[in-house]
């Protein structure tokens, strides 16, 4: 059911069209993500669809009071207020349901036999469902915890910073869940446990979602539909990032010779990702098998938690192993450097060689120390203890203010500061345009100044700056932030190709994957580990292990569980019991086939025999035929936990 539709919209600036007679539905429940060019309009339909912004021509028809609501990029508070009243407040709609469904509450015991009351009783109490609002306290502690803003909760919002607080902006959001969400570049200031918990949330609480994101693992996992905006055109694939890339090759393929470059791109992200893919269902199956085991053998015998605990250490461990290197020139040698923030201690005793050939991703949770260490190697700090030596070499550095840039020249200035209009880039001497073209820029922009360009536009020069100087090594802090997909593109595709040593901090997951050879992760008190595998796969260890520690803890807090369970059980209806017995049976087969056709679509061969429109029906299908049973399941189970 459609809660909105945008039909034959147009929309134009000064500088030219947006885009020209699309149309867009968005159902309940749907999770569209909307990719394209900086400037393609991403942000425009965004607005358009919030009104907030009119459309030059078209319609906008939305259901009746179906509230849309969208994170600011910079949002309004009472400034006056603290972090967790400012999130409170709002929730100030869904406090004042809960209420009335109280005070109906008591007014229906007295007399019962009250249509009106009641009518009105169950009218609240959808409202309430649809919203999850049952259990708000709760979950105002939750977010705050995994937000990381319990130490700032009792704090004036006016002294937040703007990554904070959009961080409480959001909170707020998904805490009230309106009909539809609309969020613009939502893991932005985020890290990734941030983004794990925000993709956990959006899925477990069914939203009907609209965003824009660069961080194609979360399209991936989140989008049901993915639209692209391109050529003043909107064109719809159905699922996320992956469907996205083999739907876009499959289109083109009809015009290879125009779009060569482009089918070879697409071509080879889908075969890396598909790899990733299918690593990744096999991690995924021998976790749950793992997990399955440990769950039946320590209702016997609970020491056995402690065996796999050790067993997946024992993994993690080889998994960082470091791996054999040739002799390499030595950039940076670090000797048991600490550094403390005040009394925060960032970085204990990190002892590390960085080599010419190193692509080292520096990552964690915000604010344990990552871009701390990148102003120790460049020298723009000391450390309080231990030795940073470095060898004779360029370094070329792109921070998050891009100090690089002077908003006063025009971008032909800012490559030729010594006038004409040739650049050296990797040993080729080319034109300015000839080369800022691969970094998206249109030859009218060759005089613009750098203070009118956007965020994501003064990133792509910074960019193009970088790899147009003569450095041995460059250092990275959140290259990918303000970035739209294809020019993250180019940027991986200059870091293959650059001679020289990387080192980045990153929360962009995808990207990590793609770059780093080799990991430095910040776990928090002055704690450093050094990890030669992928990030993801790192992370899902580190989720294995917590939720063995949970299951732990839950035996350890009731070894009655199961027993209750089967007392309480015995309280459903005969039909309830039938389902709560066979509704697992029937979830896993269709996970079963479900997993199955993903691995027939991350595999070419397999879906250019069986046909990738075909298969992608038939996942859509399974997909839509899982979502019922496993919501009964858990109304069950929410059910059972209530008796």
């Amino acid at each position: 059911m459609a809660l909105l539709d945008l039909i034959e919209v147009s929309k134009s600036y000064d500088t030219g069209k947006i885009f020209e007679e699309i149309s867009l539905f968005i159902n309940e429940k749907e999770k569209i993500a909307i990719i394209g060019k900086n400037g393609g309009g991403k942000s425009t339909l965004m607005k358009i669809i919030n009104a907030t912004l009119e459309s030059d021509a078209g319609r906008r028809i939305v259901q009746n009071n179906i509230k849309v609501e969208m994170l600011e990029q910079n949002p309004e508070f009472n400034e006056t207020m603290s972090v967790k009243e400012a999130i409170e407040a709002q929730l100030a709609e869904l406090n004042q349901k809960r209420l009335e469904y109280e005070e109906l509450s008591q007014k229906i015991a007295a007399d019962f036999t009250n249509k009106e009351l009641l009518e009105k009783q169950s009218e609240i109490a959808a409202f309430l469902d649809a919203h999850n609002a049952w259990n708000l306290d709760d979950k105002i502690e939750r977010i705050l915890q995994e937000f990381d803003l319990k130490t700032y909760e009792n704090m004036a919002i006016s002294l937040l910073s703007g990554g904070e607080r959009r961080r409480v902006a959001l909170a707020g959001l998904l805490l009230k869940k309106p009909d539809i969400l609309l969020l613009d570049e939502p893991t932005n200031h985020l890290d990734v446990y941030m983004v794990s918990f925000l993709e956990e949330m959006i899925l477990k609480e069914n939203f009907t979602l609209v965003f824009i994101s660069h961080d194609r693992y979360f399209i991936d996992k989140i989008a049901t539909r993915t639209i692209e905006i391109d050529n003043l055109k909107l064109r719809s694939f159905d699922g996320g990032y992956a469907d996205y890339l083999r739907g876009k090759e499959a289109l083109l393929h009809s015009m290879q010779k125009e779009h060569e470059n482009l089918l070879k791109f697409l071509k080879g992200e889908e075969e890396w990702l598909s790899r990733g893919v299918r690593a990744r269902l096999k991690r995924d199956e021998g976790r749950k098998a793992r997990v399955f085991k440990l769950r039946e053998e320590a209702k016997k015998n609970p020491s056995y938690i402690r065996k796999i605990k050790l067993e997946i250490e024992r993994e993690k461990h080889n998994f960082n192993q470091e791996k054999s290197v040739n002799r390499q020139k030595m950039l940076f040698e670090l000797e048991n450097v600490s550094k403390n923030l005040g009394e925060k201690l960032l970085i204990k005793e990190l002892s590390i060689r960085i080599m010419q050939k190193d692509r080292i991703a520096i990552v964690g949770k915000n604010g344990a120390g990552k871009s701390t260490l990148l102003k120790l190697l460049l020298g723009q700090i000391k450390s309080d203890s231990g030795k940073i030596k470095r060898g004779e070499f360029e370094v070329g550095y792109f921070d998050q203010q891009r100090v690089m840039l002077d908003n006063d020249k025009n971008i032909l200035e800012t490559f030729c500061p010594n006038g004409g209009d040739r650049v050296e880039v990797g040993g080729r001497n080319m034109h300015v345009f000839g080369y800022l073209k691969n970094f998206l820029f249109p030859k009218e922009y060759l005089d613009k100044k750098i203070g009118i360009l956007s965020g994501g536009e003064k990133n792509r020069v910074a960019l193009a700056l970088l790899f147009a100087k003569k450095t041995d090594c460059l250092i990275l802090d959140e290259p990918t932030n303000d970035l739209d997909i294809p020019t993250i593109n180019i940027l991986e595709e200059y870091i293959k190709n650059y001679h020289g040593a990387v080192l980045f901090v990153s929360h962009d997951r995808y990207f990590v994957d793609k770059i780093a050879k080799k990991l430095l992760i910040f776990k928090g008190g002055g704690q450093i580990v050094e990890s030669y595998g992928s990030y993801s796969e790192f992370l899902e260890y580190e989720r294995e292990i917590k939720e063995i520690d949970e299951f732990e803890k839950s035996l350890d807090i009731d070894q009655n569980q199961t027993q209750k369970q089967k007392t309480k059980a015995q309280k459903l209806s005969y039909k309830e019991k039938f389902e709560y017995e066979n509704l697992p049976i029937e979830i896993e087969k269709l996970e079963r086939e479900i997993k199955e056709l993903k691995e027939c679509l991350a595999d070419p061969k397999c879906y250019q025999e069986k046909g990738i429109t075909a298969m992608s029906e038939l996942l859509s299908k399974k997909e839509s035929e899982l979502e019922p049973l496993v919501e009964r399941y858990l109304e069950i189970e929410e059910k059972l936990s209530l008796i």
